[in-house]
């Protein structure tokens, strides 16, 4: 049975995230575009970056195609390609838990890099605090759902292509099955509501940068960096980077 709780969680909510997803991306786009930035804290440490950063990355990417594969593409149509539910369980499952322990580890070792390294804590704002707390809720509430019905589940652990990816999939063509998402376990509800939350903030944070390409990066300019004080480089400077003052003491000199 549908309850108005039901109904505003899977019948309403998705639609206030995407409109406020949606017009707050065209908003961030148009009047704030010198905002649109990672704001990255590399220059104040680079070690731990080095390898909490790929982990957190590559960890999310594989975490969102694997979502992509099993929300959007029916069951119906892995059937008639030949892969049985018990294979396609098995890989999904494997695959999942690998991506999911990758951008666990790689947000905690962000977070206690951020934390323990005064300079980069200092860089940090509220805003960015708040986002911390509502991207950490999906992931861990994701893993937690992986754990508790995937491996730990039945042996071929929740359906969820039976109700949720139906659910999500009649979200975007208008007409919310709302009864579909009625038993679906507590762990995978809320996960998703912890999902609404992080993306009807992304457009207000630095997690915009998701939505950069840098089809430039390769092509642009050298940034040339001068030294305005004597005595720092180590050897004898090429002809034309010379640092400011020096020319000036040179030519003194003379």
């Amino acid at each position: 049975m549908v309850t108005p709780l039901d109904t505003a969680l899977w019948g309403i909510l998705p639609y206030i995230t995407l409109g406020v997803f949606i017009v707050g991306m065209i908003w961030r786009w148009r009047y704030d575009q010198y905002g649109w930035t990672t704001r990255s804290s590399q220059s104040y440490e680079s070690v731990l970056l080095r390898l909490a950063s790929p982990l957190f990355h590559f960890g999310i990417i594989f975490v969102f195609l694997g979502h992509l594969m099993g929300l959007a593409i029916p069951k119906s149509w892995t059937s008639a390609l030949g892969v049985s539910e018990g294979a396609y369980h098995l890989v999904a499952t494997i695959g999942g838990s690998i991506a999911g322990i990758m951008t666990l580890v790689g947000l905690i070792l962000l977070l206690v890099r951020r934390r323990t390294y005064a300079d980069v804590f200092k860089a940090t704002t509220k805003t960015d605090k708040l986002m911390y707390v509502l991207l950490a809720l999906p992931i861990l509430l994701g893993f937690v759902a992986t754990v508790i019905n995937q491996v730990f589940g039945p042996s071929h652990g929740y359906d969820y292509r039976e109700t949720i990816s139906p659910w999500l999939r009649s979200i975007f063509l208008f007409n919310p099955r709302t009864d579909l998402m009625v038993d679906v376990p507590l762990s995978f509800q809320l996960h998703i509501i912890a999902a609404f939350l992080l993306f009807m903030i992304w457009p207000f944070t630095r997690l915009v940068h998701a939505f950069s390409a840098p089809i430039g990066y390769t092509t642009r300019p050298d940034i040339v960096y001068r030294s305005r004080t004597t005595g720092i480089a180590t050897q004898e400077p090429k002809r034309g980077w010379e640092p400011v003052n020096m020319k000036t003491t040179t030519g003194q000199k003379r």
